[in-house]
């Protein structure tokens, strides 16, 4: 559990928060367009306006374009799965190509609507399956168990925060390069379009206020979550010795959890939709901070412009998922994530530049 939060927890959320402070500083405290480009006007001064400016936001338009894309692929995997356990459909690559067809079409017309009517809305649905299914969970499964793990969780993340941190000289050579390495790779590619969306909705609040919403309250929830179905399935191992969430392939395992609880048909439903919008509001989203970056940091750049990076998004999920399945699609994600890594590691000395020159009260 320690390492599933070291995963999920703080750690991305604190990436998103260093891309969101940047933009929503440079943007709303400085006066410059809410692109990539911006955060480094402390370093590159006028020179964010020629090809250093332009060479920053391509990589942050590769970075979300195959962050994006390896979500789309492993969201279908899993949705595939889950109709295959459910209703006996095919598994195979036809099955997820359908999937991700339909998923970047719902896509396409919410990001067509816009923020509020399209967004907006498929948010808050995917925000309402969510609470259902992780209060059902919480309530019919180990409940007193959970309720002891999320703190015993937090304290041994805590505990085992160094060793998990240490790369070097550890035995499970997989454990830091297919699972460490490609998280932080993958956030990292998410990065440019949470934090934008992040940028967006923050402003008028203070630093501090920000800081607590980003990276407290996001990881605490994601700790409950994770505290919730992992000890949900650890519990069904010790208590009844159900071994079949270990033997499950990945894609299979919440279903196979679901399965030991009441309601399995409904819940498991409900699971595959939940994966499929959030995968639908990731793709819209991530196609309106793509079309911004490209139009110079416009907000509300042309129609035929946002159709064409979501059918793109789409397109290169179906290319890597046929080329090399799973394996596809963690290699681009790393491969675009890790040149990334050094305009993030850029943007925290320009959040420092930045800070240091607004005006003291």
């Amino acid at each position: 559990m320690s390492a599933t939060i070291f995963h999920w927890g703080l750690h991305p959320w604190g990436i998103y928060a260093v891309v969101a402070l940047a933009l929503a500083l440079f943007s709303y405290n400085k006066g410059l367009p809410l692109t990539m480009r911006s955060i480094f006007y402390p370093i590159l001064g006028e020179r964010v306006w020629g090809w250093p400016g332009h060479l920053i936001d391509i990589l942050a338009v590769f970075a979300t374009l195959f962050g994006l894309a390896t979500s789309l692929g492993i969201g279908a995997s899993q949705a595939s799965a889950g109709l295959h356990y459910l209703f006996d459909t095919p598994n195979n690559n036809v099955a997820m190509v359908v999937l991700i067809m339909g998923i970047t079409l719902v896509a396409l017309g919410s990001v067509v609507l816009g923020v509020d009517k399209g967004v907006q809305r498929l948010s808050q649905l995917n925000m309402v399956l969510a609470f259902l299914l992780l209060a059902f969970v919480i309530f019919v499964g180990p409940t007193l168990m959970i309720a002891t793990g999320f703190f015993e969780n937090l304290g041994s993340y805590l505990k085992n925060l160094p060793a998990l941190s240490n790369p070097f000289g550890r035995e499970d050579v997989n454990f830091v390069q297919g699972w460490t390495a490609f998280y932080w790779a993958w956030w990292i590619s998410w990065s440019p379009f949470v934090g934008m969306f992040i940028a967006r909705v923050s402003r008028g609040r203070t630093v501090r206020e920000f800081l607590i919403a980003v990276l407290l309250v996001p990881s605490l929830v994601s700790v409950l979550w994770m505290t919730a179905f992992g000890t949900t399935a650890i519990h069904q191992v010790i208590a009844n010795g159900f071994e079949g969430v270990k033997d499950a392939a990945l894609e299979l395992q919440l279903f196979v959890m679901l399965g030991q609880l009441p309601l399995t048909g409904i819940t498991s439903f409900i699971g595959i939709i939940l994966v499929m919008v959030f995968f639908i509001t990731s793709s819209d989203s991530g196609s309106l901070v793509i079309d911004s970056i490209t139009a110079g940091g416009k907000v509300d750049a042309p129609k035929p412009q946002r159709i064409f990076w979501a059918l793109i998004e789409g397109a290169i999920a179906i290319a890597l998922l046929l080329g090399g399945g799973l394996s596809a699609l963690q290699a681009a994600v790393i491969s675009t994530g890790l040149p990334f890594t050094l305009v993030l590691l850029a943007a925290c000395y320009a959040i420092i530049q930045g800070l240091r020159s607004e005006p003291r009260t």
